[in-house]
């Protein structure tokens, strides 16, 4: 995945915590640059004070939204006029939504019919329709820090799923040892990049979401797999530990 690809980060405030935003930016920058930032909501209404305070120092920008219409969430209607207006001015590759609302799904949907990443931010209430959709999807708990000084690797260690669990999460399992078997070569071994290629091609699947930031973290602490190191210990080839 390209370093320099333009992001828009659209963050439903209603239906997340402001202390991963923080989080939500760095693991973005992974992948490139989140040039629109922008966040919705009624900032008159008192929930929204923690989002307040992140706005300026993360450069996110605030958009009003007062609820016209009792019951109905005119923020969901913002946000996805928003995102089709970006999507046709053509100035962005990838989108983040950072939400727990699974109305959002069928924009999903559409971004990625355009050919667009689209990154899913949302806490663990969220539905699963919308976190199956995303290119991939991060749970903000995962993200969240206890104090300004902890880092993400800190915050991440802090919440890693052990080795005894990992091999009991049979859905997991079965994702990466199918990964692994579709991407072997002839004599068994799979290159790292193309199982993760895999897997980011058919689920919204992400490493964070059990602790780690990386997969060849999350593949090594498992020990379901052999790891071999080639070329001068530049690239990782795993295989399933039970062939011999």
């Amino acid at each position: 995945m390209a370093k320099d690809i333009r992001i828009a980060l659209l963050i439903d405030c209603d239906n997340v915590s402001y202390r991963s935003a923080e989080g939500v930016l760095e693991e973005l920058s992974k992948y490139g640059k989140v040039n629109v930032r922008q966040a919705y909501g009624n900032w008159k209404s008192e929930q929204l004070k923690g989002w307040e305070e992140q706005l300026h120092p993360l450069a996110i920008k605030p958009i009003q939204q007062f609820a016209y219409t009792s019951g109905k969430n005119a923020t969901d209607s913002a946000m996805i006029i928003e995102a089709m207006d970006l999507l046709y001015g053509g100035n962005v590759d990838a989108f983040a939504l950072m939400t727990s609302d699974s109305d959002f799904t069928p924009l999903v949907m559409r971004l990625l019919a355009e050919g667009k990443l689209v990154f899913g931010f949302g806490e663990k209430k969220t539905p699963m329709p919308f976190v199956k959709a995303c290119s991939q999807f991060i749970y903000t708990e995962n993200l969240e820090k206890d104090d300004e000084t902890q880092t993400e690797g800190d915050a991440l260690a802090k919440r890693k799923v052990p080795r005894a669990k990992l091999r009991q999460d049979a859905e997991l399992v079965k994702l990466l040892r199918t990964a692994v078997e579709q991407s072997a070569d002839e004599d068994g071994w799979s290159h790292l990049g193309r199982v993760g290629q895999y897997i980011s091609n058919n689920t919204s699947f992400s490493p964070v979401n059990y602790g780690y930031k990386k997969l060849s973290d999350l593949i090594r602490a498992s020990e379901l797999f052999s790891v071999q190191m080639r070329n001068d210990n530049s690239v990782v080839y795993i295989r399933d530990a039970r062939t011999r």
